[in-house]
C-alpha cells in the first residue's frame, strides 16, 4: 500500500499544494505520539471539509494507500500513528466552535477544536464540558471521541461517549453521513455514535460533533489529605463513596509522583508522604462547603492529621496543576516509561496498590501509580534504562503481570488511553476470540478495503 508520485499530486489537487506535504520535517512530525514511539508516514495532508476528506480517502480506496487520522497527537496508545506508512490526515484545520445552544444544552463542534478552549468557551455562557483529560490544554475534541477520553471528573460526570450525541463522519469509502440526534432523547436505530467513540479512527473520520452540555455547578471545594500508607488512602476513597459523597474529582497520588512533582512544580505537597489524596466537591455554594466539611470529617481519623481545603480558586489550581503535570514530570525517573491506565473496581484498589508495591521491591525498578481513585482508573508507570535491554524486557513483564492482576480483580486494562499499538498485543487477554471476531466483521462492513488507521486494536 505504497503512496505512488501519482497518488500524492492527486493529493494535492484535492486539499491543495500548501496542505498537503511529502516533506521530511513534516514526515517527522506527524510520525509521533506521546508514546514516542515513530511512524512516519509517506505523505501529510491537512484538509478543511467533509467533501475533502471524502475525496482523499475515495482516492485511497481507488489506489490503496492507507490513511490514519490525527488530532494533536497527544494519545497514550499510538492510535493516531501511521504504523504502516501512507498518508497522516492531520485534522488541525476543522478548529471551529460552530454553536453553543444554551436552550438545549447542546453544542455543535468540528473535531480539531481544543478541549480546554471549548470548555472555556461554554464556561462563558454558564454551561459545563466535564470531559477532562490531562490533555485538555492541547488535545482536541476529534482525539478525544477517538479515544473515549476520560478524565478527573469521570467519577461524576462520565467521559466523552457520554456527551457525544451526534456527528458527521467521512466513511472509510468516502460516503458523507450524518447520525445520531440533537435532543436529550432519541432511540431511531443503532446507536452509531456511541459505536464511532473509542473506535480510535478505524471506523470513520469524524468531520463533526454534537455535545451534550450541563449547567456549570455553581462553587467548589478542593481538599488535599495526606497520608502515611497507601492502602489507608484507597480505604478513605471507599468510606467517601460508601456515604453516598460523589465527588466531581478524587485522585490519588503516591510517594514517586509526589516527589517527582514538587521537585519541579513546588506547590507544597508533602515529599515525605507514601500518599496524598486530591478532592474536588461542586454543587451549590451551600453544599459544596457541607459537603467538603463532611469529607473532612470522615478522613480525619484516616489521614496523618494533615488536610488542607484550598483558601482561593488560584491555590487549587495550583493543586490541579500539579496532579496533571505528573506525567511529563515522571521522565526524570529514566529515559524509558511505560504508561498504562489499568481499572479495577474501587473495592480493590488497596489490592491492586499492593501489587504494585510487590513488584517494584521484587524487580528493583521505579513504579509511580496515581490517578483516578474515585473510578478505580489507576494510571501505572514503569520506569527502565531505554538502552539497557535487560531492564525494557523486565519493565514490559511486569506490565503483563499487572494486566493478569488487573484482569483477575474484575478489572479491565485500559480506562482511557485506548488499545491503539501500545495494547493491540494484550487485547486478546481480555476480549474473548468470538467478540474479537465480531469486531473484525464490524470494522470490514465500514472499512471492506482496510484502508483507514490499520494496525490499530484488531490486529
Amino acid at each position: 500500500m505504497g503512496l505512488s508520485p501519482e497518488a500524492f499530486e492527486r493529493l494535492a489537487k484535492i486539499v491543495g499544494t500548501e496542505y498537503c506535504s511529502r516533506l521530511e520535517e513534516d514526515r517527522v512530525c506527524y510520525g509521533y505520539d506521546a508514546t514516542r514511539r515513530f511512524f512516519p508516514p509517506e505523505a501529510v495532508v491537512f484538509p478543511a471539509s467533509a467533501r475533502e476528506v471524502s475525496a482523499v480517502l475515495t482516492l485511497a480506496n481507488e489506489l490503496k494507500f492507507c490513511v490514519t487520522p490525527r488530532g494533536a497527537g497527544s494519545g497514550m496508545s499510538g492510535g493516531s500513528l501511521p504504523v504502516v506508512g501512507g498518508v497522516a490526515m492531520v485534522m488541525t484545520r476543522f478548529d471551529r466552535i460552530l454553536n453553543i445552544d444554551t436552550d438545549n444544552l447542546v453544542a455543535t463542534v468540528q473535531p480539531g477544536v481544543i478541549t480546554g478552549v471549548f470548555q472555556r468557551a461554554v464556561e462563558k455562557k454558564g454551561l459545563f464540558y466535564p470531559p477532562d483529560p490531562s490533555s485538555a490544554d492541547f488535545s482536541t475534541l476529534g482525539g478525544n471521541a477517538a479515544e473515549c477520553a476520560g478524565g478527573a471528573s469521570g467519577i461524576k460526570y462520565g467521559v466523552t461517549r457520554d456527551y457525544v450525541i451526534g456527528m458527521e463522519m467521512v466513511l472509510p469509502t468516502g460516503e458523507i453521513v450524518s447520525f445520531g440526534v440533537n435532543t436529550a432523547k432519541g432511540v431511531v436505530g443503532y446507536d452509531l455514535a456511541r459505536l464511532i467513540v473509542g473506535s480510535e479512527g478505524t471506523l470513520g473520520v469524524i468531520t463533526q460533533l454534537t455535545l451534550r452540555l450541563l449547567p456549570l455547578p455553581e462553587s467548589s471545594r478542593t481538599l488535599m489529605a495526606v497520608f502515611d500508607r497507601m492502602e489507608t488512602a484507597a480505604e478513605g476513597v471507599a468510606d467517601i463513596i460508601r456515604e453516598g459523597i460523589i465527588p466531581r474529582a478524587l485522585e490519588y497520588m503516591d510517594n514517586a509522583a509526589i516527589r517527582c512533582v514538587e521537585a519541579q512544580k513546588k506547590v507544597g505537597l508533602p515529599v515525605d508522604a507514601e500518599a496524598v489524596l486530591l478532592i474536588e466537591i461542586d454543587g451549590t455554594e451551600t453544599e459544596a462547603e457541607h459537603l467538603a466539611r463532611r469529607v473532612v470529617s470522615m478522613l480525619e481519623g484516616r489521614t496523618r492529621g494533615d488536610i488542607r481545603m484550598a483558601k482561593s480558586s488560584e491555590e487549587a489550581a495550583r493543586l490541579w496543576q500539579a496532579r496533571k503535570a505528573i506525567s511529563p514530570a515522571l521522565r526524570a525517573y529514566g529515559t524509558g516509561k511505560l504508561n498504562e491506565d489499568i481499572v479495577v473496581p474501587r473495592s480493590r484498589i488497596p489490592e491492586m496498590v499492593t501489587k504494585i508495591r510487590e513488584l517494584g521491591e521484587k524487580t528493583g525498578l521505579t513504579m509511580v501509580s496515581f490517578g483516578h481513585a474515585g473510578d478505580g482508573n489507576i494510571h501505572f508507570n514503569v520506569m527502565f534504562d531505554r538502552e539497557d535491554a535487560k531492564q525494557e524486557k523486565l519493565a514490559l513483564s511486569v506490565v503483563e503481570e499487572v494486566f493478569d492482576h488487573t484482569l483477575a480483580l474484575g478489572g479491565s486494562i485500559s480506562g482511557e488511553h485506548g488499545v491503539g499499538v501500545a495494547k493491540a498485543l494484550y487485547m486478546a487477554k481480555e476480549i474473548s476470540p468470538d467478540v474479537v471476531a465480531l469486531m473484525k466483521r464490524i470494522k470490514y462492513a465500514f472499512d471492506p478495503a482496510g484502508i483507514l488507521n490499520p494496525g490499530k486494536m484488531l490486529l
